[in-house]
């Protein structure tokens, strides 16, 4: 049954190739592929005749099965395809459907091919619905890889991004943070914090919660690891923006950071400012002073 469908389903893509190309790209138009904007209707023919034209060639040298090597060519260009898709925004369905919209233009190829052989018909069907559901499978497989690779790059940009080292002044760094600290994020803070400070050859550096929600036992491990890390870099740590709500919910936890903590980050930067031997004075007193 195999066999006899392979082969008819082979002649009917060989013979009327023309008039399955011609629906299928109608269908593919009609389902919004081009509604979108993202794919230009040349583009989207040379894509539908490539996959056509190996889809012909893999029935031809290898019969039905879409993950043999007859096929690895079809494969690949349907990754790219989908990589590409992933990369412009397409929606899984619209992507699911570059594949699976070509079952009805071949359904009504092999009723013209076949006429009133019910077995054939029969036959040739069932291999091509078998076949593409296995290649709408895999072109689902390889958009959803991609689109996670994509959202993971973006997490770690948006994590690096929400994570600047600002220099205040010579040997003083401020880190704002906002936001849950978790162990990913974490590590991006330590390597930006170390860095900055190798650089900068700072002294002091300023870590600021006030954008973080909640301080629980958890986010306060990492604050001290993050501390811990400055400090084996010569360079000692004060946190700020530590709020009411938050010094009440670290009392009743029974968490201890062990650091100099101030309310505001001025209140911090005044610090690092004494420790470093520096004061700022206003210019008119300044002036007043010298003048007496």
């Amino acid at each position: 049954m195999a066999m006899d469908g392979v082969g008819v389903l082979s002649r009917t893509v060989t013979e009327d190739e023309a008039a399955i190309l011609g629906a299928w790209l109608g269908l593919l138009k009609e389902g919004g592929s081009m509604q979108t904007g993202r794919i230009r209707e040349a583009e989207l023919q040379t894509q539908a005749r490539t996959v056509f034209g190996q889809l012909r060639d893999g029935l031809a040298a290898g019969g039905a099965d879409a993950g043999g090597e007859a096929y690895t060519p079809l494969r690949e260009t349907l990754a790219d395809i989908s990589r590409s898709r992933a990369l412009q925004g397409f929606t899984p369905t619209d992507t699911a459907n570059f594949v699976l919209s070509l079952k009805e233009p071949v359904f009504e190829a092999l009723r013209r091919t076949c006429g009133t052989d019910a077995s054939a018909l029969a036959s040739g069907i069932w291999v091509t619905g078998t076949l593409l559901d296995k290649l709408s499978l895999h072109t689902m497989e390889v958009f959803l890889a991609s689109r996670e690779e994509v959202i993971g790059r973006q997490g770690q940009e948006i994590a690096e991004l929400s994570t600047p080292v600002i220099r205040l002044w010579d040997g003083i760094l401020a880190l704002p943070l906002i936001g849950t600290l978790d162990s990913a994020r974490t590590g991006v803070v330590m390597e930006n914090l170390l860095q900055a400070i190798v650089d900068e050859q700072a002294e002091i550096a300023i870590i600021d919660i006030t954008g973080v929600p909640t301080v629980d036992t958890l986010v306060a491990q990492h604050l001290l690891k993050t501390v811990a890390a400055a400090r084996l870099m010569g360079a000692d740590c004060i946190i700020s923006g530590i709020r009411p709500q938050i010094a009440q919910t670290m009392v009743h936890l029974g968490v201890e950071l062990n650091v100099v903590s101030k309310a505001t980050l001025a209140d911090a930067f005044a610090v690092a400012l004494r420790r470093t031997g520096r004061k700022v004075v206003r210019q008119q007193a300044a002036q007043a002073d010298e003048r007496h």
